[in-house]
């Protein structure tokens, strides 16, 4: 599954995978910029029709819910990203990750033994 957010729609995700089922003023309520009311509710039901996000009834309105794990969309944004801007290329991305950035010597520790890991895991 291809899973692709617009900003908009991947902080309303974010709001849900942090807070668990909401209503509409509850996410309107933890975004960081302020939308309508309205507006975050065409994003719900964008992301609904999509099926990353599910409702249930609650009075006269919905909560909703993340239909899609966040470590699933995370997954499908990394794959797509490495195919798009790096051939495809894990070790492309890899190298870029460690070059641009100022990594502490903790950061690196712990990059290395995922590797290490990784490593062990493989046949």
């Amino acid at each position: 599954m291809d899973i692709t957010f617009t900003d908009r729609e991947a902080g309303v995700m974010q709001v849900l995978w942090d807070s668990g089922p909401s209503v509409v003023a509850e996410v309107r309520a933890q975004l960081a910029d302020e939308l309508a009311y309205t507006t975050v509710l065409t994003v719900l039901r964008t992301l609904e029709a999509k099926g990353y996000v599910g409702h249930t009834e609650e009075g006269r309105g919905h909560r909703y819910f993340a239909a899609i794990a966040q470590q699933e969309a995370r997954k499908s944004a990394l794959a797509h990203l490495t195919s798009k801007l790096f051939k495809g290329s894990a070790e492309l991305l890899f190298a870029h990750l460690v070059s641009d950035r100022k990594l502490g010597a903790d950061e690196i520790a712990r990059m290395r033994k995922l590797l290490a890991d990784s490593a062990k895991d493989k046949p």
